[in-house]
């Protein structure tokens, strides 16, 4: 029997009303574990901790999903804030940036979505549209149709990730922000048709995929499924 492969999958700090009060809890959406398990890994949440024990970690696991949620602190990439850039959380940011770091190191199968697009380029030295702005009607955040394909993405049909999907796609979209100048190795292979980028891809390393959309939410679709059964496989075959 083929050994399931741990993927461990980054979590959002929120401060919850439990029993004892507001707590601060490491949240994760069902909808990413199940999607992992559903692809033959075995979820486990990643709650964020201190930068140090990042290697360590990696070395324990067979893969890493980064998660959406807040937006990336932009001094992280050398800009100030502006009217739109909402509560950032630092400690999150640091964490999952040397997770990244310490994935990068060992050639650890990453799974990047939304939020984790955006960290994986920021890691690597490039920076972000702090606010998308709506100028053709094209929808970018757009939270009440988050099971459904809102608008399609062009793919490049010699990426790995147009091999694994196809030249086209159509997606949802719930984010603000997107990629702005591109980190070391970073290289765009999906685009709206405004231009935006919907995902990236690092030069040498073809277990790293990253979308600016959210398969998880879309797993009654075939190509959603294969994002996460693709990261599975890489962790297998590591």
């Amino acid at each position: 029997m083929t050994r399931r492969p741990l993927i461990a999958i980054t979590t959002h700090p929120r401060v919850v009303e439990v029993a004892t009060g507001p707590t601060r809890l490491h949240t994760l959406s069902r909808h990413y574990s199940d999607s992992v398990e559903r692809a033959g890994g075995l979820a486990v949440a990643l709650p964020t901790g201190e930068p140090a024990t990042a290697e360590a970690l990696v070395a324990r696991i067979d893969g890493l999903v980064l998660t959406g949620g807040g937006d990336v602190w932009p001094g992280r990439y050398g800009e100030e804030a502006d009217e739109h850039t909402g509560a950032a959380d630092e400690d999150r940011d640091t964490f999952e940036l040397a997770m990244v770091a310490a994935a990068l190191d060992a050639g650890l199968g990453v799974l990047a979505i939304c939020r984790g697009l955006q960290v994986l380029n920021v890691a690597l030295g490039g920076s972000l549209v702090q606010h998308v702005e709506t100028t053709t009607g094209l929808a970018h955040d757009d939270t009440e149709r988050w099971a459904s394909t809102v608008h399609s993405v062009t793919v490049d049909p010699i990426s790995c990730l147009g091999v694994l999907i196809g030249e086209a796609l159509d997606v949802n979209s719930i984010h603000h922000q997107a990629v702005g100048r591109p980190g070391k190795g970073v290289r765009p292979v999906a685009w709206a048709s405004d231009g935006t980028v919907e995902a990236i891809e690092v030069d040498g390393r073809p277990e790293i995929v990253a979308v600016q959309w959210h398969p998880e939410l879309l797993g009654h679709r075939p190509e959603q499924r294969r994002l996460f059964e693709n990261l599975v496989a890489h962790a297998i075959n590591r």
